[in-house]
């Protein structure tokens, strides 16, 4: 079984135009100017993805206060998600990607499945992406993100 292939770091992020969880319309070009931490997860309210959510949950004022937005996909259909959401009282945007247009845009697909593989991808102002996270583990990446966030913002300044 090959990896999947992802939108590479340096690469333009493709577009996304969506409903989010809470209703609320998301779409990444309206996000230019600033950073977006864009992360795929195989299904709602899975004990992985469960400990990913929470982990981004838990840094959202520190993400906040470096402007970067926090945005998830998954192939769930739009009431798992909103369920997930509340659930745990999620404040950041969840977006369902059923039919997988964001997900194999992004080449996040897991290999011979209908789901989106543990995927992040961190989105600089400009609308490149910055970094990329092929391979994900749920415990503490957050952390790894943020860090990076921050790495890249004190070299650019």
């Amino acid at each position: 079984m090959s990896e999947p292939a992802i939108v590479p770091a340096g690469s333009v992020a493709p577009p996304i135009s969506a409903t989010a969880s809470d209703g609320a319309p998301f779409d990444l070009a309206k996000r230019a100017g600033e950073w977006t931490v864009l992360y795929f997860y195989p299904r709602a309210n899975t004990s992985g993805c469960t400990t990913e959510a929470l982990g981004f949950e838990s840094r959202l004022p520190e993400f906040a206060s470096l402007g970067a937005v926090v945005v998830g996909v998954s192939a769930d259909k739009p009431p798992a998600i909103r369920r997930f959401a509340e659930k745990y009282g999620l404040a950041f945007p969840l977006i369902a990607d059923p039919e997988r247009a964001i997900i194999d845009a992004y080449g996040a697909r897991l290999p011979d499945k209908n789901t989106a593989s543990r995927v992040t991808f961190l989105i600089a102002p400009d609308g490149t992406i910055a970094r990329a996270w092929p391979k994900v583990i749920a415990a503490g990446h957050a952390d790894q993100v943020l860090a990076a966030l921050r790495q890249l913002q004190a070299a650019a300044s």
